[in-house]
């Protein structure tokens, strides 16, 4: 628990910002270690505001573990979820440049058509409100060393979002749109296979729980907004000088690339 609460918000949110901006890991032994769930999406809007001030503008947001592969990956137990913004966006093929140590997850991305906000929406009043459903990649870079953290540390860092790799919008029904078969390649291998079902279910449960999560602190889904739904697959490592790929029901595919010559960041010093 925060102590001096709104001096540690925004001391804990000035840190990760510097860290980021600093292209250095904090270790999650020493830092926030009492942090609560709460506490840590004050922080996490705290550090949001930060970024906004650098000319950055707000597109959307990103679930995470909303699959039981990730949970398990890492250790948490249920889902959350972070911001996107504008400079998040990558171009389908983009070289990843300046993370600190990436992993990518293929994903189903949403756009919606109008506002959505309120608790206990059905699938079909989601559904309603779909502009788009889009093949995605996200890569996650995570500001804790070793991407070891508690939920509410990982949410504090904006539930690791980095980036998300738009790809082209994929011809189904929305609330069909859990029976997507998903694979995830490195240079041309396969790594893992998956359905969108993966992402809760259904990804809709992921946009309905979240809108239920923002209306309890007064805000909602907005018409424009992208939603991205949760990995797939466990997250996997971009490593420098390869590509990773998803292809979604085996015609549609989205690319990102590490170049060569990037390297990881390592961790802060004491």
């Amino acid at each position: 628990m925060i102590e001096n609460h709104a001096a540690d918000v925004d001391r804990l949110a000035a840190l990760l910002h510097r860290a980021r901006s600093g292209h250095t890991l904090l270790d999650a032994a020493r830092e926030a270690t009492e942090l609560l769930l709460d506490e840590a999406y004050q922080v996490q809007d705290r550090l949001t505001a930060l970024r906004l001030r650098e000319s950055r503008c707000h597109i959307g947001w990103k679930l995470g573990y909303t699959s039981a592969v990730m949970r398990q990956q890492m250790g948490v137990s249920a889902p959350n979820y972070g911001p996107l913004l504008d400079d998040m966006v990558l171009r389908d093929g983009a070289d990843a440049v300046g993370f600190l140590h990436p992993r990518v997850e293929p994903e189903i991305g949403i756009v919606l058509a109008r506002d959505l906000s309120g608790a206990g929406l059905l699938l079909d009043a989601v559904a309603d409100a779909v502009a788009e459903v889009r093949a995605c990649l996200e890569v996650v870079d995570s500001i804790w060393h070793g991407y070891r953290f508690t939920a509410a540390q990982n949410t504090a860092d904006g539930s690791s979002a980095a980036g998300v790799v738009l790809g082209p919008a994929l011809e189904v029904d929305p609330l069909r749109c859990h029976r997507i078969a998903v694979e995830l390649t490195e240079d041309g291998a396969t790594l893992a296979t998956a359905t969108s079902a993966a992402a809760g279910g259904h990804p809709l449960h992921g946009v309905a729980w979240l809108a239920g999560e923002l209306a309890a602190r007064g805000r909602g889904l907005q018409a424009g907004e992208l939603i991205i739904t949760g990995g797939l697959t466990a997250a996997t490592p971009l490593r420098p000088g390869h590509a990773l790929s998803a292809w979604f029901d085996g015609a549609t595919t989205v690319t990102v690339h590490r170049p060569a010559g990037e390297t990881d960041a390592g961790c802060a010093g004491p």
